[in-house]
């Protein structure tokens, strides 16, 4: 494996989104580096239960501690091809979009926006204040992706599950590792 993406979730619900995203990195070849908030494994836990935050943990090839600042992937020198964060909270987003490297999280994605690598944020809150939309507009303008999690309708999905996994193509596919994962709109 010699491209690795760097895999993170924080509290907001939508641990689903995490799942699938790893699950789609890992059926491509991608190596994964999983970091995670404090309320992100509490979120993961209740919404997915234990068997699938172990399978979330399985699919990473290296699950780091959210709170060592000193991780390989709080420097740019670690070569990684960009970073997801699935679901990304509004206190997450705060926190990039301001520098404000205070998580493992938060300092990997201000690396990825110093080394002008792939940002993949899966913005998880609704509705929006405008705090939320200046933060979005401030790591969009820093070469960052916002992707809110939403379903891709004309597909039509048949479960929650199938929305998901489409949701966690698209974020894969804005990394522009290899082909296309996501079903294409076909006109």
């Amino acid at each position: 494996m010699n491209t690795r993406i760097i895999l993170g979730i924080s509290g907001a619900s939508g641990a689903a989104l995490a799942l699938d995203c790893a699950r789609q990195l890992a059926r491509i070849g991608v190596a994964i580096d999983l970091v995670t908030t404090r309320m992100a494994r509490h979120t993961c836990d209740l919404e997915l239960g234990t068997a699938a935050t172990a399978e979330l943990k399985g699919l990473a090839n290296v699950v780091h501690d959210g709170t060592n600042l000193g991780a390989t992937i709080a420097s740019g020198s670690y070569p990684v091809a960009g970073m997801i964060v699935a679901p990304c909270s509004m206190r997450s987003l705060a926190a990039i979009a301001n520098g404000l490297d205070d998580t493992l999280l938060t300092r990997a994605a201000g690396v990825q926006l110093k080394e002008r690598r792939p940002l993949v944020l899966l913005a998880r809150e609704a509705p929006l204040t405008l705090a939320h939309l200046r933060n979005m507009t401030a790591v969009t303008e820093m070469g960052g992706i916002i992707l809110p999690p939403v379903p891709a309708f004309y597909l039509k999905p048949d479960s929650v599950q199938a929305i998901t996994a489409q949701i966690a193509a698209r974020a894969v596919d804005q990394l522009r590792l290899e082909r296309q994962l996501a079903d294409a709109w076909q006109g």
